[in-house]
Formats: structure tokens, C-alpha cells, sequence
């Protein structure tokens, strides 16, 4: 059996915080390759929200026993997702999940109608 990867997401305090995330839920990460500040930014996403933090890079934001984003960059594409195992104060740590992805169905009733301007 494979060893987890656990990477942390740093950088809440800029977005909406940390105090929303708890364990269980989906993040979406995705590579951010024209960030300015870092050329191997990966940002995380959660649907409907956005943005909420970056994959930590520096040997400052990546605690112990995870990986930064500089070392899980090249083993995926464009995205992967992660499930979020810990919050501790404003960082969550995520276990990369690379089989998982997030699928939403909408069914309309029949008959429904739908407009088309906004």
C-alpha cells in the first residue's frame, strides 16, 4: 500500500480563513504557472467558493511531514484533488486524492423552461 502525501494549504488568512474547513471536504488543486511570486504555485480551490490558499512552498509554510508544492508539481497535469484530514489554526493539511474528482448532476423536472437571457 502507498504512503499518503500530505501537502498544507497556507495563505487562508487572505481569502475567506480557515475556519470554515473541516475535515471530509474536497479541495480542488490546481497549478497556477503564471504566478508571478512562484513558478510552481498551486492554488486551492473549493466549489462554490473559489480560492481559498496555495499549496505551501517555503521551507517556513511547510510543516513537517508534508510535501511542498515545488515537490508534488510535476506528478500531475493540470489538477488533483485532495481531502481535507486536518485544521490546525490557519493551515489545513490536505492528503492528495488522485483517483477522487468532484462531479455535480442537475435534473430539471419535465417540462421545465429555462430562460435564456439574464
Amino acid at each position: 500500500m502507498e504512503q499518503p502525501i500530505y501537502v498544507a494549504i497556507a495563505g487562508t488568512q487572505h481569502y475567506y480563513g480557515a475556519t470554515f474547513l473541516k475535515p471530509g471536504q474536497l479541495i480542488h488543486l490546481i497549478k497556477d504557472p503564471d504566478n508571478q511570486h512562484d513558478h510552481e504555485a498551486i492554488q486551492a480551490e473549493m466549489i462554490p467558493i473559489g480560492k481559498i490558499g496555495y499549496v505551501a512552498n517555503s521551507p517556513h509554510t511547510v510543516p513537517k511531514g508534508c510535501r511542498s508544492a515545488g515537490r508534488i508539481y510535476d506528478t500531475f497535469e493540470h489538477h488533483i484533488c485532495g481531502i481535507v484530514r486536518f485544521v490546525v489554526k490557519d493551515i489545513a493539511i490536505v492528503e492528495l486524492a488522485a483517483g477522487v474528482e468532484e462531479v455535480y448532476i442537475i435534473k430539471s423536472a419535465e417540462d421545465a423552461v429555462f430562460s435564456t437571457s439574464l
